[in-house]
């Protein structure tokens, strides 16, 4: 008996987090969607019903305790977890930082939401995939933490980024010899509440690459960085 695969896609109640829960359902994963807000959360479970097998979970990614909770919850309630898209992330400093006060702030809020989450949420579920011998791992990064590629606005998002890439390199030492797979993806400039109206591309190109690192076929690439299932360099 096939078992039908479960998904977990954190800051799914909107953007590409939504359209990439929508499409691991249409191609027939059991999906959890998780975020902050509750009373939106049951609203958007009930409107994923149309495509599938859903279910929401609260979580706040920079929150340990709830991370805890969550995770306690989905290996109560699944044998088995294939795919997590680690999606939750916040961009802190879009205009200018003046003082070191407030950057000092703002590099905490960042680190602690796109790569302290993301990486105690692995260390809950990877072990799970570990058994299974079969996982997909996302970590949904951006361009602006390329160091190959490195700018000067917006310090704390960026470096946060490049920790988050750094969770993807550290994750793939311990699982490089396996079929859990786990990569950076960079969805770019999406138009999405943070990404804003004037981002050239569709909230469903950008979901389109995650999708792919989703659900790659055993033997594709593991410990990298892509951006439209191509190679960038971290």
């Amino acid at each position: 008996m096939i078992m039908t695969q479960v998904a977990v896609v954190t800051g799914s109640l909107k953007g590409l987090g939504y359209e990439t829960a929508k499409g691991l359902l249409s191609q027939g994963y059991k999906v959890v969607i998780a975020g902050r807000d509750e009373e939106r959360g049951r609203v958007v479970e009930k409107e994923m019903k149309s495509f599938g097998d859903v279910s929401f979970i609260p979580l706040d990614v920079s929150n340990p305790s709830s991370i805890d909770e969550f995770a306690a919850k989905i290996l109560k309630n699944y044998e088995s977890i294939d795919v997590l898209v680690n999606n939750a992330g916040i961009f802190p400093d879009r205009e200018d930082i003046k003082g070191s006060g407030e950057l000092s702030q703002e590099m905490i809020k960042a680190y602690t939401t796109n790569a302290v989450g993301p990486m105690l949420l692995i260390q809950k579920i990877l072990p799970v995939m570990q058994r299974q011998k079969h996982g997909r791992i996302v970590n949904v990064s951006s361009g602006m933490g390329q160091l190959s590629h490195m700018g000067t606005a917006s310090p704390a998002y960026r470096m946060s980024k490049v920790a988050l890439n750094g969770v993807t390199k550290y994750f793939y030492a311990t699982v490089k010899d396996s079929d859990v797979l786990i990569n950076s993806v960079c969805p770019g400039w999406v138009k999405t509440d943070m990404g804003g109206a004037s981002a050239p591309r569709t909230i469903e190109q950008g979901a389109s690459g995650i999708l792919w690192a989703a659900t790659l076929p055993k033997g594709g690439p593991n410990g990298g960085f892509f951006r439209d299932g191509k190679a960038l360099e971290f």
